[in-house]
């Protein structure tokens, strides 16, 4: 109605005048209170249904194998590395900690079924970014030579965070659910005179 620099303000009501987009979502619609669609409704934080609680558990089992012994070295020293020994030296090492560090506040912060579908690509995202870092450091072993005899073996926490980022690959295509299986914890009043098509 008002072009931006007219006016600030309504001048019948005095009402602030703002765009359209900036106003909050309405409640209430020609008269009705609009309902929120079940897949809006906010699930409590402890939610765990619908591959929320799965993947929360992969992601921090996730963290802790990053922590396990990923290098046995048989020569020229006999040593044992971690995720974080490994990554001090090769500093892309670190990207398996960073995703599911990253993944557990994602899947937590999303409370509503339509924001669990929506994170779908990014969890699936961040576990395969873990997945390709132990692939491509198994895949590329340092091979030893005559000026650097190095033996080593992968270990346990290798394996392990190849596993998780798998599962949670195939998690993050189930994150959410179904849509057409919602339930809604609300109660749907009708007069019963409404005409049901």
């Amino acid at each position: 109605m008002f072009e931006k620099s007219e006016a600030r303000t309504c001048p019948e009501c005095g009402l602030a005048l703002k765009r359209l987009e900036e106003l909050p979502k309405a409640k209430v619609v020609g008269g009705e209170v609009e309902e929120i669609p079940p897949d809006e409704e906010i699930l409590p934080w402890t939610y765990t249904g619908r591959g929320r609680g799965p993947l929360v558990l992969v992601a921090l089992l996730g963290v802790a194998a990053f922590f396990l012994p990923w290098v046995k070295e048989t020569a020229p020293e006999r040593i044992v590395m971690s995720g974080p020994q490994i990554a001090s030296h090769l500093g892309w090492m670190w990207a398996p900690l960073v995703a599911w560090l990253v993944m557990i506040p994602l899947v937590l912060s999303r409370r509503n079924v339509f924001r669990m579908r929506g994170a779908r690509v990014a969890v699936g995202f961040l576990a395969g970014m873990s997945l390709m870092t132990i692939v491509v450091r198994m895949a590329f072993k340092p091979a030893p030579n005559a000026l650097d005899p190095h033996i080593i073996d992968w270990a346990i926490g290798m394996y392990v965070t190849g596993v998780l980022s798998v599962v949670a690959i195939a998690l993050s295509f189930v994150f959410g659910g179904r849509i057409d299986d919602l339930t809604s914890k609300k109660k749907h009043h009708r007069s019963g005179e409404e005409t049901l098509h």
